[in-house]
């Protein structure tokens, strides 16, 4: 049964269209802060590895932070936004956010579900980005209760280049068995300071697979990840959520998580 499983999640793997490698994003330019501040979040629905095509967002369902085991709601702090990629504009959101006292910031997004009309179906890629101050750990290790995510088992700010990253893909706080995960590096930064990628790409791929990455969790929702570069990279675990239709239409919940990777 599960070697039937296995085989069926692969095939979906080595066949799933390009379109559905989007990715939500909650960018700030570093996650392992010295002291608290003020940062300066950007929530962009675009392909990260070629600043490609941006889609336009709906106004987020959530957008909370959890510190010290305490939520906060974040939605008035949301601004609307155009966001400029390499090839076109889309709308897109930012947010500044106070950060006191030591320890980690789990910043959530539930975006509202995106139309793909090419496939038509749609799709809502639920994000968190854990930052840290002063570095002590609080909270990067503990669900937060989104309706899916990936759970670090590594501090996700605290990361080598050369080292790995794991995670648990998780769909009402229990493991994904064989969940099938994207994995795409953010390529062309933001520019700081304004809403835009910059032009400059930081790597090459040297065919199309290298841009959106493939991996499978394994039986138990675990997977693990080689990071070979400084930088922002995000994983979406396709399908995890537990909701499949909205609208009368086919929906993919993903879960997606950043985590940022320093060279030594």
């Amino acid at each position: 049964m599960l070697r039937t499983l296995f085989a069926t999640v692969l095939m979906l793997s080595v066949f799933a269209p390009a379109a559905m490698a989007h990715f939500q994003t909650i960018y700030t330019p570093e996650a392992a802060m010295e002291s608290g501040g003020t940062l300066n979040l950007k929530m962009v629905f675009t392909h990260p590895f070629e600043a490609g095509h941006t889609m336009d967002m709906g106004t987020p369902q959530e957008f909370f932070m959890v510190h010290k085991g305490e939520k906060t709601d974040l939605m008035d702090k949301l601004e609307a936004i155009t966001w400029t990629s390499l090839t076109n504009s889309g709308a897109a959101y930012t947010a500044e956010v106070k950060t006191r006292g030591m320890g980690d910031f789990v910043f959530c997004l539930v975006p509202e579900p995106y139309m793909e009309a090419e496939e038509d179906i749609y799709i809502q890629q639920i994000t968190k980005v854990v930052v840290n101050n002063a570095g002590l750990p609080t909270d990067w290790n503990e669900p937060v209760g989104l309706p899916t995510e990936i759970l670090p088992l590594d501090k996700p700010y605290a990361i080598w280049a050369g080292s790995t990253f794991r995670g648990i893909v998780l769909s009402n706080g229990e493991p994904v068995p064989f969940a099938e995960i994207e994995v795409e590096f953010m390529n062309h930064p933001p520019v700081e300071g304004e809403n835009r990628f910059q032009e400059e790409a930081l790597a090459e791929a040297p065919q199309d697979s290298f841009v959106t990455m493939g991996i499978m969790a394994d039986a138990n929702g675990q997977f693990c990840f080689g990071i070979p570069k400084a930088g922002w990279w995000g994983f979406a675990a396709l399908g995890a959520g537990p909701q499949a239709e909205y609208e009368g239409k086919e929906l993919s919940q993903d879960a997606v998580i950043w985590i940022q990777a320093h060279d030594m």
